[in-house]
């Protein structure tokens, strides 16, 4: 099955339960391989609906100071795009099937080389792509590549994008279509904007996917908020905080997971056990 489809098939699944689906961020290698791989299995079988993996880079320009952090850590012990790519056919090959996205930056995707990283990424098991440095006007051929290898590539919009525009790229993107809550870079806040409402609405009005939500949702009260405007909610900062905070990252991630579903009226959640 495509990458594309089976993401499809996630929101569709949150539909029928009546809920938005709940996509998680945690970078690779934070705050080391093992642990990173430990934590995404352990959201995976939690019930998280799509993993995005973080590909740690020197310069994340969309990310605040928690994934910046977690970032270095990474990148210290040596985590680059090939293990990236390593850790999600371990994944894969531990039983984990839930829809995996890599998140990223152009830069590491060029110096890998874009046929190759498209190929293997599709080899590993991975559902799709976001770049967020990767503007939609001038990634046609990337595109063309992912659609061959059937991964979806997810492209964003954030409030400052016009209306027109917004539509233009709504078309582009596959699987779904990442909305970014704010205009600023990655991290919990206090409160969501006041229009974030409004930026949903006038954004539905142009696309014809599913959109999610993401940067600055932190707690229970903000997931619930989005999750009834939205058909996805996109947390990654406050995740992170909350493992690297803990003696036990896996059981910090799953009891997060379980407040997020818990506000989201998901009525039956996963029994967490060892995959």
């Amino acid at each position: 099955m495509s990458g594309i489809k089976r993401i499809a098939q996630i929101f569709e699944k949150a539909r029928n339960q009546q809920r938005a689906a709940l996509i998680l961020y945690y970078p690779a290698g934070y705050p080391d391989y093992a642990t990173s791989l430990e934590v995404l299995k352990g959201l995976a079988q939690s019930g998280a609906d799509l993993l995005e993996v973080g590909m740690p880079f020197s310069d994340p320009l969309a990310d605040g100071p928690t994934i910046q952090h977690a970032t270095q850590m990474a990148l210290s012990q040596r985590m680059n795009t090939r293990h990236c790519l390593a850790l999600v056919r371990e994944l894969r090959q531990q039983g984990v099937e839930t829809p995996v996205v890599l998140m990223g930056y152009l830069n590491p995707v060029m110096a890998y080389g874009m046929e190759r990283f498209v190929r293997d990424a599709r080899q590993t098991g991975a559902d799709g792509i976001i770049l967020p440095d990767f503007p939609p006007e001038e990634s046609a051929d990337f595109r063309a590549l992912c659609d061959a290898y059937e991964l979806a590539l997810i492209s964003l919009v954030s409030p400052a994008t016009p209306p027109e525009r917004a539509r233009q790229i709504a078309e582009t993107t596959r699987g779904f279509l990442y909305l970014i809550s704010l205009t600023g870079v990655t991290g919990a806040r206090e409160s969501l904007p006041p229009e974030l409402e409004a930026f949903v609405a006038r954004t539905r009005a142009v696309a014809r996917v599913p959109l999610a939500v993401g940067f600055g949702i932190s707690t229970p009260q903000q997931a619930r908020r989005v999750s009834q405007i939205a058909d996805g909610v996109i947390i990654g900062s406050a995740l992170i905080a909350r493992t690297g905070e803990a003696a036990n990252p896996v059981q910090a991630a799953v009891e997060f997971i379980q407040q997020m579903f818990t506000a989201l009226g998901k009525e039956e959640l996963p029994r967490f056990e060892s995959l």
